[in-house]
């Protein structure tokens, strides 16, 4: 795929919270690998035999953080999550595919008369809106970044160090509002608020005290979150060509697979051919991976092009994905959201 491929070595680790660390790496002395605030780094791991690919939004800013970083959050039973956060250690090599990723502050450069940032984020969601506030903040591009934060108690608050430090070095360019589903919360400190993020409660006040119709806003966690924020958004007039949201999760309609059944499906690699039995529900991806193929794949939400396939016979149906990258052929499909609507469907896949 024409991908490059880093081999990283762990400069340290930090601990953030209970369940989360950073994982810091030192840039390489010559190959230096090059991102953008907001982007992502997949790594790549062999565990017990097996082929593991996860993508990791960088937490670290570009030219202000001497090192790589990225943040990860313990998924309970999750293969990777369990092994960075238990196994990796100061001294490590870590292979690496290039930063990729379009969630960028710079996404906007079309409308760059837009001089404020809205970052609106809950839990591990932080992490790519840090890289993009710190970036923001040491630029005099951009007069003022709003971070809206959701989390369940204060403890479980990942860099909240690091935002009460940029606070105070940014104190007239930097907002910050928590929001705590189970803390208990003393009412001197407006901007700290018991209960879900409530974007209507935010944007008023914000209307108040800002030039609101001039910014951007970038929303990263759950669907929930996307969607009632860009509700709000929606009802003050704001263009959804100003919001940009980061999906880490894919949700996937029930009813999208009334047509969908347990087909066998062959994947072509090379002059090997390999026949999968792709039970219904899961994606051509998810099978292939299964069936220990060595699979070239990083975002699976449809985004990144690298499980990219060329559709020989058969059909698929895409689900979960509302819109697929513009560089994908007619002929192609990604195996991450791809599911077989016909029994005979046989796919071309570079690894």
């Amino acid at each position: 795929m024409g991908m490059l491929i880093y081999t990283l070595k762990v400069d340290s680790v930090i601990k953030e919270t209970i369940d989360t660390t950073t994982i810091c790496f030192k840039q390489p002395g010559l190959k230096k690998v090059r991102y953008k605030p907001g982007q992502y780094l997949t790594l790549i791991f062999r565990i017990n035999g097996r082929r593991y690919i996860r993508p990791y939004s960088f937490s670290s800013a570009p030219g202000i953080d001497p090192t790589l970083n990225i943040t990860v959050k313990r998924v309970p039973g999750g293969v990777v999550s369990n092994h960075i956060l238990d196994r990796v250690s100061v001294g490590d090599m870590i292979e690496v595919l290039e930063p990729m990723g379009d969630f960028i502050l710079d996404r906007f450069a079309d409308n760059v008369s837009k001089k404020y940032v809205v970052l609106w984020g809950s839990g591990s969601g932080i992490t790519p809106l840090m890289s993009i506030a710190k970036f923001a903040l040491n630029s005099s591009k951009y007069e003022h970044v709003t971070l809206v934060y959701g989390n369940r108690t204060f403890e479980t608050t990942i860099f909240s160090e690091q935002i009460k430090q940029l606070q105070q070095l940014h104190k007239e360019r930097f907002s910050v509002w928590h929001f705590y589903t189970q803390a208990v919360i003393d009412d001197s400190n407006p901007y700290i608020i018991k209960g879900r993020i409530e974007a209507t409660k935010v944007l008023n006040i914000m209307q108040a005290e800002s030039d609101f119709k001039n910014a951007n806003h970038y929303i990263c966690g759950p669907v929930g979150l996307k969607d009632s924020v860009k509700h709000e958004l929606a009802k003050l007039g704001i263009a959804s060509e100003n919001i940009l949201a980061e999906d880490f999760e894919v949700t996937r309609d029930p009813k999208a697979f009334e047509e969908i059944f347990t087909q066998n499906v062959i994947l072509k690699t090379g002059d090997k051919e390999l026949e999968i039995e792709v039970a219904k529900g899961k994606s051509i991806l998810e099978a292939g991976i299964d069936a220990m193929i060595d699979l070239s794949y990083s975002c699976q939400t449809g985004n990144c092009l690298l499980c990219k396939a060329v559709l020989l016979n058969g059909k698929v149906k895409t689900i979960g994905v509302e819109n697929l990258p513009d560089d994908l052929q007619s002929n192609e499909c990604l195996l991450c959201c791809s599911f077989p609507l016909t029994a005979n469907v046989k796919l071309l896949v570079k690894n």
